[in-house]
């Protein structure tokens, strides 16, 4: 059976301005999904003065959209093993883009609801959809630190939007709608088309030998003209071609176990990071800080979540990522917890950014995680699934915080979040496979080809 040998031609390419191009595309759409993603929770506060709405309409609109997330990863799943990484990217970014926009002119709190659960489908696409892309993409070597460092500048869209929405929020009755209007700018991902090359594993996997050749015929002559003579790959690996992927092969017992410890990680993730981000500013100004002030703190607290994506660059490489993720899961349950403690400002921010800075790293080191728990054939479907069950498990979540908080008050909300990253750093610490040793074999099996050149 003839095979082009995707994997193995692509580890052995060093980085060059292809990858680098790469990245910057990939982290434009999460610059503009970290954007997009808190823009309610940011305006939530003005809109319960400005309209009257309450923290348990707050709590609906936001469990809808996990339900917008669930769809959309599940949808992206699909759409990406039947288009391609690359086409589906493209669309889920434009998708999330465009109701965003939409947003802008939204009238009541249904329909701002509606438009944010569409939004929300596609901000959960899009991010599956990048996560395998870059998992396709890059050399097993430095794949974890490409994906972070993706996710260092796309963060920054979160700290960025934060301080956006504090100066423009307070302005007028109207102003709030600039936030949508920012992170609809998503869609202008459209213009790094071209430079944009479809996964050449993905064509491999679904029997287009022709096309999956002439896209790395194209890369290693972008990435030869840059570095030289490029080195000999290592073996094939024979594998035949992939159609269709239905949802049942996750029933397996190859699937179904990495399937089962991703959907805990994102569960435990979701609660954990929405848990904070979306119901800070809410609950700070509930608790008598002004609008103004509750947005400002969140503000600069997201300071910290570019460097956690940076941190989780230089360990993720170098280290186990299973007992990475336990350690940022258990260090952000503990610094969540001081966070909910305290009503001093200065402690609010201190402990905010290191919650923010140790989430950002864990979300990196979960992206570049999960898709090595995979193959080609079920990485689409397994990332989506697992991804989007634990987006959806969310859409409780909301409601539960808003009855702790009702019932229990403040501090109680963050005892729950606490004990939901627990649980993660838990059942990873037992469960959860360990993936170095693959990717130092991939690096051991690319140094030696670079031994005999082409």
């Amino acid at each position: 059976m003839h095979r082009v040998n995707a994997l193995n031609r692509l580890d052995r390419l060093p980085v060059s301005r292809f990858h680098k191009m790469t990245l910057l595309a990939v982290s434009f759409a999460y610059f503009f999904e970290f954007a997009d993603i808190n823009s309610f929770s940011v305006t939530a506060p003005k809109l319960i003065k400005l309209w009257g709405v309450t923290v348990d309409q707050v709590a609906y609109v936001t469990s809808l959209s996990f339900v917008g997330m669930f769809i959309g990863s599940i949808v992206a799943s699909n759409i990406a093993d039947r288009w391609g990484r690359k086409r589906a990217l493209m669309q889920t970014t434009v998708f999330f883009g465009f109701f965003s926009f939409l947003s802008v002119f939204s009238w009541d709190l249904v329909s701002l609801g509606v438009f944010r659960v569409l939004t929300s489908a596609g901000l959960s696409a899009m991010t599956v959809v990048a996560v395998i892309y870059v998992a396709e993409m890059y050399p097993a070597a430095v794949r974890g630190r490409y994906q972070a460092y993706a996710i260092v500048i796309g963060i920054c869209g979160t700290p960025v939007t934060s301080l956006i929405a504090s100066q423009v929020v307070p302005l007028t009755d109207w102003s709030w709608r600039l936030v949508f209007l920012w992170g609809s700018l998503g869609i202008l991902l459209v213009f790094f088309t071209r430079h944009l090359k479809e996964s050449p594993r993905w064509l491999e996997s679904r029997g287009k030998h022709a096309e999956a050749e002439r896209v790395l015929g194209e890369i290693e002559a972008l990435v030869s003209a840059e570095k030289g003579p490029l080195p000999t790959p290592a073996p094939p690996v024979e594998e035949a071609p992939v159609t269709k992927v239905p949802l049942k092969l996750l029933l397996q017992k190859k699937y179904l176990l990495p399937t089962l410890l991703l959907t805990v990680v994102w569960v435990t993730q979701t609660i954990g990071f929405f848990g904070y981000s979306s119901w800070a500013p809410t609950l700070l100004a509930k608790e008598g800080f002004s609008v103004e002030d509750s947005v400002f703190y969140v503000a600069l607290t997201t300071v910290g979540a570019p460097l956690g994506s940076y941190l989780a660059a230089l360990v993720t490489d170098r280290f186990e990522r299973k007992w990475c993720l336990v350690a940022f899961g258990t260090v952000i349950a503990v610094c969540g917890l001081f966070y909910g403690l305290t009503f001093n400002p200065v402690l609010i921010i201190v402990f905010g950014f290191l919650v923010n800075l140790f989430e950002r790293g864990y979300t990196a080191l979960g992206y570049a995680y999960s898709p090595e728990l995979f193959d080609t054939r079920s990485r689409s479907l397994g990332t989506g699934v697992s991804y989007g069950l634990g987006r959806l498990s969310n859409a409780a979540g909301p409601l539960v915080v808003a009855a702790l908080y009702n019932n229990h008050g403040y501090q109680s909300v963050f005892y729950f979040i606490a004990g939901a990253w627990l649980v993660g750093a838990i059942v990873l610490a037992i469960f959860g496979p360990r993936t170095r040793a693959a990717r130092q074999a991939a690096a051991a099996a690319a140094a030696t080809a670079q031994k005999t050149p082409a």
